[in-house]
């Protein structure tokens, strides 16, 4: 079996002997009691308790202009940094969960009207991923769209939510700062920057 085509195991490889919610709150946490199997071995490992963060899946998008050399942030405050030493107020592409059983895309561009006031017209998926596997079951979609940008940020947001969010508009060249200054420090925003920077380079070295 390659690797990079397949996992070593599927879920066939996993005992659950219980499960059971602990909280149910804006997150439902649960204890899990399971045993999996090894590696290079016929063998399970002894049974072990987990506890399992349950979240609903979640969308994101890089919002950018390749005409105006520019792309948006958002900042917000996060309870998960509260005790950051820097800032728990987070730079962020704009993101949301999913309502129900709608779409990522759908989700997306009801959160960019809600969060930056700019409407998408065309998506471009770049990964989908788990932030956190080892505690959380929350799945992740990253998008990017071309948008046609404002000059200046804005304060958006739906109050009803607690939602305080200010949109922030950088210049391309900007982005090399933002890498350096500490101010990335979730994935999403990391891996969609990075992203943006290839795709930058790689035009570049397309025109000579």
């Amino acid at each position: 079996m390659n690797i990079v085509e397949h996992a070593t195991f599927s879920h066939n490889d996993v005992e659950i002997h219980s499960r059971e919610y602990v909280f149910r709150g804006f997150v439902q946490v649960e204890k899990v009691s399971l045993r999996h199997r090894m590696f290079n071995q016929n063998n399970y490992i002894p049974e072990i308790q987990r506890e399992l963060i349950q979240r609903k899946t979640a969308a994101g998008v890089l919002l950018y202009n390749d005409a105006q050399q520019r792309f948006a942030l958002i900042e917000q405050f996060r309870v998960g940094a509260m005790d950051d030493p820097d800032s728990p107020w987070q730079l962020e592409i704009i993101a949301g969960v999913l309502d129900g059983d709608e779409s990522p895309e759908t989700c997306i561009c009801r959160e960019s009207l809600e969060e930056s006031g700019c409407q998408i017209d065309e998506l471009e998926h770049l990964f989908s991923f788990y932030p956190s596997a080892g505690a959380c079951s929350e799945v992740f979609h990253l998008y990017a769209a071309q948008a046609d940008l404002p000059k200046h940020g804005g304060v958006h947001g739906v109050a009803d939510e607690g939602e305080n969010i200010q949109l922030h508009i950088f210049n391309y060249s900007q982005l090399e700062l933002l890498f350096k200054n500490r101010r990335l420090k979730n994935a999403p925003v990391i891996m969609a920057l990075q992203w943006l920077s290839q795709k930058i380079k790689m035009t570049k070295t397309a025109k000579g």
